[in-house]
């Protein structure tokens, strides 16, 4: 997500950031930052039941540590409190379309476990208006969310292309969104993600174009607290687990048969050979439980935010490395 704009400052460890496997081990469940409601990422329905990119992750740590993705529940946080959240021990994991920043990953006392989603600044206009590529928008209005770097990242565009715009912020993002369809501003913009997201709740989504410039690097990842090296591990190897696990053809459907593979990748990945669950302090079949639970990466992906979705995102950057994306994962051995 277009990231919040942060003053840099000191940010010890919390005394909650010590021995997180145990506290949660010990409290039952997984404590998950989410968003409000973004459709892809993390997004409530109308029984409350969460559903995402996102979600789908921190179900995959649930797994891992419990075998029962189950046991998660799931805090709603906006861009200005998801930070605190995390520092203060609120959550035991971000996963909240964020995106890892270097003074986050320093000065806030942050660590990002990797990629789950390679994302860049976009803008959405109208068809009528026969704009088909921002280098078109010179002197346009644009409606954005105040506080976040998407105005710093405007500024860096158009002041490099020489063109002139104007710009309307609001505070809150719905105010921003609200205020391109009401034809208040000629175009909107935030991360691509989300304008596919928020394309679906406008009046007439079918009238309105994702441009196809990305203006800007976003990528989003789960954060964790600095000071736990082990909790660190187990969010990152989740991660690396879902990508292996597609790289190696392991999907939710053929995870049992898969444990009788002769592969040696396989077999270290499921847990039939090797002691690497037990390294980060988990059972031996934690990335089997993964998997089991809900997918490997392709299958989060495409349920969640695939061409046979609503959002109908293609994978582009977040393809394998052997399909021409950047989603590679060190080997479990």
């Amino acid at each position: 997500m277009a990231r919040q704009t942060e003053t840099a400052k000191s940010a010890k460890p919390s005394a909650a950031a010590q021995a997180t496997l145990q506290l949660v081990r010990k409290r039952g469940y997984l404590q998950c930052g989410v968003s409000q409601g973004l459709p892809g990422f993390s997004n409530p329905n109308d029984k409350g039941e969460w559903s995402g990119i996102d979600v789908d992750f921190c179900k995959a740590v649930a797994a891992a540590v419990f075998g029962d993705a189950s046991k998660v529940k799931y805090r709603p946080l906006n861009a200005k409190d998801r930070f605190t959240a995390l520092q203060s021990g609120e959550v035991d994991i971000l996963s909240r379309n964020t995106t890892w920043t270097m003074s986050r990953d320093t000065s806030l006392g942050f660590n990002f476990a990797g990629v789950i989603y390679y994302d860049g600044q976009g803008f959405i206009v109208k068809k009528d208006s026969k704009i088909t590529s921002a280098a078109q928008l010179g002197g346009a209005t644009i409606c954005t969310q105040t506080g976040t770097t998407t105005e710093l990242n405007m500024a860096d565009y158009f002041r490099g292309q020489n063109l002139p715009y104007k710009v309307l912020a609001y505070e809150k993002n719905e105010e921003a969104l609200s205020a391109y369809d009401e034809k208040r501003c000629d175009a909107y913009t935030t991360d691509a993600s989300g304008l596919y997201a928020q394309k679906l709740i406008l009046k007439n989504p079918d009238e309105h174009l994702v441009l196809p410039e990305v203006i800007s690097k976003e990528p989003l990842g789960p954060a964790v607290r600095q000071g736990d090296a082990q909790w660190e591990d187990i969010v990152r190897w989740t991660l690396f687990a879902l990508i292996n696990a597609e790289d190696l053809g392991v999907t939710q459907a053929n995870v049992d048969q898969m444990k009788a593979s002769a592969s040696p990748e396989i077999k270290r990945l499921l847990g039939s050979e090797g002691a690497y669950g037990e390294a980060l302090g988990l059972q031996s079949d934690w990335a089997a439980s993964i998997v089991k639970a809900v997918g490997n990466y392709g299958e989060v992906f495409d349920r969640n935010v695939g061409p046979k979705t609503p959002l109908g995102i293609p994978r582009g950057l977040n393809a394998l490395w052997k399909n021409g994306g950047l989603m590679y994962a060190p080997p479990i051995r």
